[in-house]
């Protein structure tokens, strides 16, 4: 009962459910991070400035960019997912990182804000290339991803099709590359 709630709320709202999504996640991240690495001195003020970037930008970056892609590049054919997957891989997720680093650095007062950025980055970004494009569905939001997980009654023979639809396309690609797929 709670979960159709909470679904009938993404799907209805889904901008404010997919940024209150990523602070909560960033935040919690930080946390469980905080909470492993130096269980003793919990930093409450970095929970805060993670948490703050991901409200301010990351939720509203990736919900408005990933619904870009999926406009300009519908569907998922393995073109239209290798085209995503690329401009994601090489724009968003440096832009989103760096905004990151600089972001919670700016927040701390740091008098170098590209330190961490300096630091971090391309062990970030690399380790990113390795997960994200595997963990990406549909057009990145809350709602899709929910969709996914929890589909309706009257959609799971119909989205049962569409997976093995994908998988037979996907099969079809690989063991002949040179054909074109819309």
């Amino acid at each position: 009962m709670m979960i159709k709630a909470f679904i009938k709320h993404v799907r209805r709202f889904p901008w404010v459910t997919n940024v209150t999504l990523y602070g909560c996640l960033f935040a919690g991240g930080d946390f469980v991070h905080q909470w492993f690495s130096q269980r003793d001195k919990l930093d409450w003020s970095h929970t805060r400035n993670v948490a703050v970037v991901a409200f301010s930008f990351h939720g509203n970056f990736n919900f408005f960019w990933m619904r870009f892609l999926e406009r300009k590049f519908p569907g998922y054919s393995a073109g239209m997912v290798m085209k995503k997957l690329f401009l994601d891989q090489t724009t968003a997720a440096p832009l989103a990182t760096s905004a990151f680093y600089t972001g919670v650095s700016f927040l701390e007062g740091k008098e170098d804000v590209m330190e961490d950025w300096r630091d971090k980055f391309l062990n970030t970004y690399k380790t990113g290339l390795m997960f994200w494009p595997f963990m990406q569905s549909g057009d990145g939001t809350a709602g899709a991803a929910l969709e996914w997980m929890f589909p309706s009654k009257g959609d799971r023979t119909e989205q049962t099709d569409k997976v093995k639809s994908k998988a037979i396309a996907s099969k079809e690609a690989a063991l002949n590359p040179s054909s074109k797929q819309k």
